[in-house]
């Protein structure tokens, strides 16, 4: 099939070919151009994206102290460890120190008891 200036069916075909793209990208633009309108959508997203950010901060600070509960527990019980250690080599200052406090317990119960 020929036109009067001489094209044939191949051009036709391309045409149509540009036609259908040109359509495609249309619609694509126009998708494009209705979500920038949608202002409530648009909203909507930036909130879902902010909650999120805010979920992984939350997420983060969480993982973060919980590895500093965790270094400070690790510290305690190394320090607890030391002072048991030292008791155990020189239990003595520490005798004398419960000594003491049983003793003021019962001065103190003695001076109570004739009060009342």
């Amino acid at each position: 099939m020929t036109t009067g200036n001489g094209r044939g069916t191949g051009d036709t075909e391309a045409l149509r070919e540009e036609i259908r793209r040109t359509r495609v990208e249309l619609g694509e633009t126009m998708e494009a151009l209705a979500a920038k309108a949608d202002v409530k959508a648009r909203l909507r997203s930036s909130a879902d994206q902010a909650k999120e950010r805010m979920r992984e901060q939350a997420a983060q600070t969480v993982a973060r102290v919980r590895g500093q509960a965790a270094q400070k527990a690790q510290l305690a019980r190394g320090q607890a460890q030391e002072t048991g250690a030292v008791v155990r080599r020189n239990p003595a200052p520490f005798v004398a120190l419960a000594a003491g406090a049983v003793a003021a317990a019962i001065v103190l119960l003695i001076v109570r008891g004739r009060r009342g």
